[in-house]
């Protein structure tokens, strides 16, 4: 390769292991020389990475999946040898939704069976209103808000396409959304549902991980037509990341990191806003209420970092029951495909771990099974697909 690496990135706290590799030098000391460019949606980021303009990108999981299998967009394959984080996304209401959803609420207000009911019931009081239907945002049709959105409400019955509005909106502009009542809620990555906190204008109402313990989020994405033909360019750069995650998941580090990620060309907010996102420690309410939850956002710990096909498969079955695409042996294959653990272990000079952590989590549904999607599909009332 000639001249420096163009990597896409949006500002989010899951970017901070390609961030941090490149501002701390470690892609440096593998060789690379990296110019990281902020980008505001994940349209931008798909279509640069796919006509060249990037050589690699931070990149919605579900977007690296559909761009292989062609939907929504050209099919372009891609090759995903790094996950950037596990987790970190979260729910924020606003103060008004909040207010009506904790009227609503029978039993734990933690619990997103509960709370999912609770919205079933401020539906069903708004229908017979005659109010508008709900707003909800979310950052692409192909992106783990949207089915992470999904699988909480229709878990109670609520039709996502029938019942509320779901609207894609880039992670910058959510706050501003909310703030102005364009929507009523988001699910959205961090920072941006400490900042709509911090603001007054929202509540957390679930963290994620709440709805699944383990799901894969952003990854690392190359054109498996490039990854071809820079094999040790694509080692590197998985090299790098690790070493990256690595210093950003040291307690002693935290400080350091945020203070890098808050840069005006990174991410952009206050360091501390970032910080708790890497403690695990938010701000849940306007009034200061706390929550700590060690699996807010695994950015290498755990395994993190190492691609799961499981995960893949998970994300092509929201895409099937969602109406996305169909179900056909191929696409379950080509999915799995994006996720590459050997390129992982290839560039770490190792083997598969001995034993990888469980997937999923899920707080509703059967226990997820690749290779058996149309079984655990059929297990829910609520989708667009029919067997």
């Amino acid at each position: 390769m000639t001249g420096p690496l163009r990597i896409g990135f949006i500002p989010l706290v899951d970017a901070a292991a390609l961030i941090v590799a490149v501002d701390k030098g470690f892609t440096a000391a593998e060789g690379l020389e990296v110019e990281l460019v902020r980008e505001v949606s994940w349209s931008n980021v798909r279509d640069k990475l796919n006509i060249g303009l990037f050589d690699a990108a931070h990149l919605l999981a579900p977007v690296a999946i559909a761009s292989s299998l062609g939907l929504g967009h050209v099919k372009v394959p891609i090759a995903a040898p790094f996950n950037l984080g596990i987790n970190g996304n979260a729910i924020t209401v606003s103060p008004a939704l909040h207010a009506a959803l904790m009227a609503e609420v029978d039993g734990d207000r933690s619990d997103p069976l509960v709370t999912a009911k609770a919205l079933a019931r401020v539906v069903a009081s708004r229908r017979r209103a005659g109010a508008e239907p709900l707003t909800f945002g979310m950052t692409f049709p192909f992106s783990t808000h949207n089915y992470q959105l999904r699988f909480w409400m229709a878990a109670a019955g609520v039709d996502p396409d029938e019942d509320v509005r779901l609207v894609v909106l880039p992670p910058p502009y959510m706050v501003d959304s909310l703030a102005n009542g364009h929507v009523d809620a988001f699910c959205v990555g961090a920072p941006w549902n400490s900042v709509a906190v911090d603001l007054g204008i929202g509540h957390i109402l679930h963290f994620v991980s709440d709805i699944l313990e383990r799901a894969a989020e952003k990854v690392l994405a190359v054109r498996q037509a490039w990854a071809d033909k820079n094999p040790d360019v694509v080692a590197a750069l998985v090299r790098a990341a690790v070493k990256a995650a690595e210093f950003i998941e040291l307690p002693e580090n935290r400080t350091e990191a945020a203070r890098i990620l808050a840069q005006p060309e990174r991410i952009g907010v206050d360091a501390e806003v970032i910080q708790r996102t890497l403690t695990g420690r938010l701000k849940v309410s306007p009034d200061g209420t706390f929550r700590e939850s060690g699996r807010y956002l695994l950015v290498g710990r755990e395994g993190a970092g190492r691609p799961d096909p499981v995960q893949a498969a998970w994300l092509y079955a929201q895409m099937v029951r969602w109406g996305q695409t169909a179900l056909t042996p191929d696409g379950v294959k080509t999915a799995m495909s994006v996720f590459r653990p050997d390129l992982y272990d290839a560039a770490l000079g190792h083997g598969k771990p001995a034993e990888a952590p469980a997937p999923f989590g899920a707080f509703a549904g059967p226990a997820f099974d690749p290779d058996d999607i149309r079984g655990h599909l059929e297990a829910f009332e609520v989708r667009r697909w029919k067997a």
